[in-house]
């Protein structure tokens, strides 16, 4: 029977799978947060309906939930859908961008786009520091 958990141990100075995964669940998790507590001021900064912010809000609170349990005890099946819902997450947003929905401000496609760069260097953290990149699988 083959261990799909990921629980290789990290070299010094190097990233766990860990460390990558909490990190997404921690900024993303209070960014829904912000969304939730504040989203008609950041609505009107940003151009977008304040009902919007807060069903995307939920959903990063949800994420950051899932992404820190998974952060627990990572499996190979678990990371790979994470990584694959934060490219999703990128291409969505510029799906959002080109299309022009809501008809957000300038800052609202800056942060949309910062906001997407940061996604990606969270999927690129996750397949970086995922054991089996580097052929370890325990």
């Amino acid at each position: 029977m083959t261990d799909t958990t990921l629980t290789a141990p990290a070299a010094p100075g190097r990233i766990t799978i860990r460390f990558a995964l909490l990190l997404d669940a921690v900024i993303s998790g209070a960014n829904g947060v912000a969304y939730l507590v504040a989203a008609g001021p950041i609505g009107d900064l940003l151009g977008v309906p304040a009902d919007f912010l807060r069903a995307v809000g939920a959903f990063f609170v949800a994420y950051g939930v899932v992404v820190w349990l998974v952060s627990r005890a990572p499996s190979s099946r678990a990371v790979a859908a994470i990584i694959t819902g934060n490219v999703l997450w990128v291409l969505a947003s510029a799906v959002y961008v080109i299309a022009g929905w809501h008809d957000p401000t300038t800052a609202g496609v800056v942060w949309t786009v910062m906001q997407a760069i940061v996604v990606a260097g969270f999927a690129e953290l996750q397949v970086a520091s995922a054991p089996w990149r580097a052929g370890r699988t325990s």
